[in-house]
């Protein structure tokens, strides 16, 4: 049995920027330091801050003092500047992809646009954005477009950065005619893009797909969606000891992703993981 990777699997340049920041802070400091939510989508490496002294906050009132560090996903500025009257130091970890999203959910609110963000309402990163709307902006998933819209003078669209290209594009489709003047902000991640694409095109050379990465990662749920879509057998796994012996049974070639939050050595402990089925 053959096993491939993604060359282009694991962290991407937000995330590796995130963590750096977040283990140079915890050596630096002395007093207690905090991130706001989960650091990067990935329980491990959360653990491991934890272990280094990085301790998870989502409630104002449970803190007082010390270092915050904002996650990678970004973080509502209403919250953000009650962080700050607490005068507690806070360290921005928000990915620039991540940024480009605010500055143009704002850019566009204030020129009179009804913003919409494409991606899943619940998800960290679009809360935040919707901030820098004025709270204002529609939300639009792409597997539930709302056929009822109505017609606006100017509507202004943004992505969710980890969605998937061909998501994007269809929402805007079906948003030209819901306007008499549409403007589109590209804000999808560079390296998500290439990751899904590569994915993708190995997804179509082998028996089998192991996508690596937390349950609770939108970019490694969406790996594992687009790998299925086109209909090869594909597992979603956090780490090694999910692998099962029966899924690789008569398999002879096993394609590895991994989502951008997801660190090498997991990666790797998941591909000696499937050596030892052979």
């Amino acid at each position: 049995m053959k096993v491939f990777v993604v060359r282009k699997a694991g962290f991407c340049f937000g995330v590796k920027r995130a963590i750096k920041l977040a283990f140079d802070v915890a050596k630096k400091k002395n007093e207690k330091v905090y991130t706001w939510g989960p650091l990067i989508h990935n329980p491990q490496v959360v653990e491991d801050l934890k272990k280094k002294g990085v301790c998870l906050v989502e409630d104002l009132r449970k803190i007082n003092k010390g270092t915050l560090i904002i996650r990678s996903h970004g973080i509502h500025p209403k919250i953000l500047e009650r962080i700050k009257k607490r005068k507690m130091e806070v360290v921005d970890a928000t990915c620039p992809f991540v940024k480009k999203a605010q500055q143009n959910a704002k850019l566009l609110s204030d020129q009179g646009y009804q913003v919409v963000v494409v991606g899943e309402a619940d998800h960290p990163e679009v809360q935040g954005i919707m901030g820098y709307a004025d709270d204002s902006a529609l939300v639009i998933n792409h597997n539930r477009i709302k056929k009822n819209l109505p017609h606006f003078e100017k509507l202004g669209v943004i992505a969710q950065t980890t969605l998937s290209i061909d998501a994007f594009k269809q929402v805007i489709g079906e948003l030209i005619e819901k306007a008499d003047e549409l403007k589109v902000c590209n804000t999808l991640c560079h390296a998500t893009a290439r990751a899904q694409k590569a994915t993708l095109k190995l997804a179509n050379k082998v028996n089998m797909m192991i996508v690596v990465g937390g349950h609770n990662s939108a970019n490694t749920t969406r790996l594992a969606k687009l790998c299925k879509r086109i209909g090869t057998p594909t597992h979603h796994i956090e780490t090694a000891r999910e692998l099962q012996r029966g899924w690789f049974k008569g398999k002879t070639t096993v394609g590895v992703t991994a989502g951008t939050s997801t660190p090498d050595w997991l990666i790797q402990e998941v591909v000696e993981g499937i050596k030892k089925y052979n």
